[in-house]
């Protein structure tokens, strides 16, 4: 699978990347979502990997006030507006894009009273997405645990591998086998 032609890059969360067919970048994924866009005829792509749906200036300063400054794609829209204008700065138009969403998924028993933060996200790439007018051609959103994916520019397509939590340990509180098996998938998206 590695193409001595093809420089790799790897999203740490918070990060973004937008480049052309000579990159594949990868990320992990647990309750975070990454949006890829891609322009099939300039062959130029776009991977988002935030944390927290809304924008930095919604959420009030975390106690250090400067923990995530250097991480400027860590809210859903900013990492938006982050995908648009570097994809402007190439000539390529937003809504000539395909998107395609991943992640959001559970690394916890969700809990029937409280949304987590996975389905707030994906529900948040959702919203941006259309609002920006950008198709939406493939999503894997939500289920349990982390997924594995590789964006390959050049060809536009996402390998998404979810990977099912590990099951409880015997030592583990009774309450902590509450949690559904998850499923592998490995098909293209």
């Amino acid at each position: 699978m590695t193409d001595p032609k093809l420089t790799d890059i790897f999203l740490m969360p918070g990060d973004y990347f937008v480049g052309d067919e000579r990159y594949r970048v990868r990320t992990l994924l647990g309750s975070c979502v990454s949006v890829t866009l891609w322009h099939p005829g300039l062959r130029v792509g776009a991977m988002s990997h935030f944390l927290l749906p809304g924008a930095r200036a919604e959420h009030k300063r975390s106690r250090s006030g400067s923990a995530h400054a250097d991480k400027p794609g860590m809210y859903a829209s900013d990492a938006m507006d982050l995908l648009l204008a570097g994809l402007q700065s190439l000539g390529v138009q937003a809504g000539q894009c395909q998107a395609k969403i991943f992640g959001g998924g559970a690394m916890f028993p969700r809990s029937e009273k409280v949304r987590d933060i996975g389905m707030q996200n994906g529900d948040c790439a959702r919203l941006l997405l259309q609002k920006f007018g950008i198709h939406v051609v493939s999503e894997s959103l939500f289920g349990e645990g982390h997924r594995q994916l590789i964006f390959t520019i050049r060809s536009g397509e996402v390998l998404s591998r979810q990977v099912p939590p590990d099951p409880p340990s015997a030592s583990a509180p009774a309450a902590a086998t509450t949690a559904r098996p998850g499923r592998r998938t490995g098909a293209k998206a």
